[in-house]
């Protein structure tokens, strides 16, 4: 309506080109202008100069042959000081950046393994950048940002890139597990033969205290009563010890039975067995 009477209103971040007679004439920028269309004067269109984005997706395949799926974010607008080139120069502006984007991105990719894909994701969207803004500048659009927002391998490479991470997780999990277990047997052999060796050592005292005391209880006994030798009276005490020892077996309700040649006349093989036993223990000590 408001053309019918030869007034324009522009909105902000928006300009409108004037045409006279079908020839670029003018930029209108934001705000109210005259148009007179009597003297040839029309509108061709409006041109947005906000920021723009456009997503991407390009598949393409890596140096070590996976197919991948790389989603590009491009940013961009049109330059108020070119708006002319930007409105008459490109017909399709998103399928012209478009192009580009493929055609960097195809031609990086390839370069790459799987791996340095990932890890070089922003070098590629620099080229990318820089490849568009050098592509887009002649046509009066300005790359603000390039993103690589995502890169999506086949369904079946990413199938197998879990299994490779759960399988190291479980070898290092495994490994963990065998030091543990490794550290374990150590310390309970360390314990093993600490235990053993403190009952050497009582068996040693104990031994040692059974000869000093049989050592004693002959020279008592030999200074007390006249007449006896020492023989005698180790005889009368290793006897004495063997029929205690009977009674504590005889006593004990839960003890195996011993069958041993028991008489008169075995009394002194007895003796002389014990007390050789324990002198060939104490001349091992």
């Amino acid at each position: 309506m408001g053309q019918a009477f030869g007034c324009l209103q522009v909105d902000q971040s928006t300009v409108a080109i004037r045409e006279n007679f079908g020839k670029f004439d003018d930029v209108l920028e934001p705000g109210c202008h005259c148009l007179p269309w009597c003297f040839g004067s029309q509108l061709a269109g409006y041109l947005s100069l906000r920021v723009q984005q456009l997503d991407v997706r390009c598949e393409t395949k890596t140096k070590d042959n996976v197919f991948v799926t790389v989603v590009a974010s491009i940013q961009y607008r049109a330059l108020a000081e070119k708006a002319a080139d930007a409105f008459y120069k490109l017909s399709n502006t998103r399928a012209q950046i478009q192009d580009y984007v493929f055609d960097v991105i195809r031609a990086s990719v390839p370069k790459l393994d799987l791996d340095s894909t990932f890890e070089q994701k922003n070098d590629i969207a620099n080229a990318v950048e820089d490849e568009l803004e050098k592509a887009m500048s002649a046509y009066g659009y300005e790359i603000v940002q390039t993103l690589i927002v995502d890169i999506e391998p086949d369904e079946h490479v990413k199938r197998a890139m879990n299994e490779i991470n759960a399988a190291a997780r479980m070898r290092m999990a495994a490994k963990e597990k065998a030091e543990a277990e490794k550290i374990l047997q150590i310390k309970r052999a360390e314990g093993d033969a600490e235990s053993k060796y403190l009952a050497g050592l009582g068996i040693a005292r104990q031994r040692q205290a059974i000869v000093d005391g049989l050592r004693d209880s002959v020279l008592a006994f030999s200074e007390n009563v006249p007449g006896t030798t020492s023989k005698d009276v180790m005889d009368m005490v290793l006897v004495t010890q063997y029929f205690d020892t009977l009674k504590e077996i005889g006593a004990s309700s839960k003890s195996s039975s011993i069958f041993i040649p028991h008489g008169p006349g075995a009394i002194k093989d007895v003796s002389a067995q014990i007390r050789e036993g324990l002198l060939q223990a104490n001349a091992a000590q």
